[in-house]
């Protein structure tokens, strides 16, 4: 890396981003048509705020999902009244700080 790229990058501040983690039932896949309309409007709810930027499921759902909230407080909001939360869908969930870096100058 040259130092004109090296200049750039440490003048660039990150971005930081908090990722909502859930770890899943075993048998969401037979529980989740019941929920998931309550679950979509909650989500669209966030999204138009402009507090949730995309989330869903892994390519297995056995494996839980992940959403990406630009603060900890709306992630934390989210998944306190997430119906898959209230439903016992979600076994386990977790927020962890997250550190965008490749975000417009």
């Amino acid at each position: 890396m040259g130092p004109e790229h090296q200049t750039t990058h440490r003048n660039r501040e990150m971005a930081v981003k908090y990722v909502l983690f859930y770890d899943v039932d075993q048998d969401v896949t037979a529980k989740v048509r019941v929920h998931f309309p309550a679950h979509s409007d909650r989500f669209a709810e966030f999204h138009t705020q402009g507090t949730l930027l995309l989330g869903g499921p892994f390519d297995d759902p056995q494996k839980g999902a992940m959403a990406i909230f630009t603060t900890r407080i709306a992630a934390e909001e989210f998944a306190l009244g997430d119906p898959f939360v209230l439903a016992g869908l979600v076994q386990n969930w977790y927020i962890r700080e997250w550190n965008e870096v490749l975000t417009e100058p």
